[in-house]
């Protein structure tokens, strides 16, 4: 059991309060998840040549500045660094797979968590509410966000297991529920050259689709092929630069529910996540329905 909360805000003057407007909805999925939790945040896109990386480090919020002197010299000498607690966003130039090699040598209990032009993605251990106190989830601004609150059933509770899981450049997802053939997926991916970074049955998912989406399907031609695919119970929230999608399997036993109004399109697990929301007494308010595919727009 865990918890999934997504919100993307329609009306530009209002992204300013993106954070306050998400935070009562991912501390009203602490019970469904209370081990872990993650936000990945999209806001107004850097500059076309330049990329944002996500970063976790544990214990490494007195060690950041090494960081960042580090990559200012081994890089283009024009990075940009800001840190907050055991999170860091490196802004660089250099294409991707160099930083993520140079990282990952001269700094392997670094973790690379995300890489786009507009997602800033944060994932720890630990209650929701301490998580988001730490990294300052209220204070964030953007067009959208993708959270969840983690109750580990099938891997390890870390950091790394820890939801949103991502691929690529720009894309997320979280997962309520549980794959019953993430081995079988996995290895079919591997084949392609697909590399994985945990054993989490969410990370194959995130993967699967990415991959698909490569190969030039849009998002929702990926999602039709998964549900002949992706065997199990699972209710997916999907983010890509300006898309925040939701899909469930065939059965739709595990929970959603969405709330729209003029100014947002709100997604949370249980309704009480979504209670707090403004002008929430007369948003459109539905469950999505079993393998129909729902993507808005930021």
């Amino acid at each position: 059991m865990c918890g999934i909360v997504g919100l993307l805000i329609k009306t530009p003057e209002l992204r300013h309060e993106l954070g306050r407007m998400m935070l009562p909805m991912l501390l009203g999925m602490t019970e469904r998840g209370p081990d872990s939790a993650g936000m990945a945040v999209y806001r107004d896109p850097v500059a076309p040549g330049r990329r944002k990386f996500s970063l976790y480090g544990a214990d490494r919020s007195s060690r950041w500045p090494e960081v960042a002197a580090a990559a200012r010299q081994a890089l283009s000498g024009e990075e940009e660094f800001s840190a907050c607690a055991n999170h860091a966003i490196l802004t660089s130039t250099v294409p991707v797979t160099d930083v993520a090699s140079w990282l990952r040598n001269a700094f392997p209990d670094v973790h690379l968590l995300s890489v786009g032009r507009s997602i800033d993605l944060y994932k720890d251990v630990g209650s929701p509410a301490d998580i988001a106190s730490r990294y300052e989830f209220a204070d964030f601004s953007g067009t959208h966000v993708v959270g969840h609150t983690r109750m580990a059933t099938e891997s390890a509770v870390t950091p790394a297991h820890a939801h949103p899981f991502t691929a690529g450049e720009d894309f997320c997802l979280v997962h309520n529920g549980s794959l019953s053939n993430p081995g079988s997926v996995r290895r079919r991916l591997e084949l392609d050259g697909v590399e994985f970074d945990t054993d989490n049955d969410t990370e194959g998912a995130c993967r699967y689709l990415y991959q698909r989406m490569c190969a030039g399907e849009s998002l929702e031609t990926a999602l039709r092929h998964a549900f002949d695919d992706l065997d199990g119970f699972y209710t997916f929230l999907i983010g890509t630069k300006d898309e925040l999608a939701i899909v469930r399997d065939a059965f739709s036993c595990k929970p959603a529910i969405v709330a729209e109004t003029d100014d947002y399109v709100a997604v949370s697990s249980e309704y009480r996540s979504l209670a707090k929301l403004p002008g929430i007494r007369h948003a459109k308010l539905f469950e999505p329905m079993p393998e129909e595919i729902y993507v808005w727009r930021a």
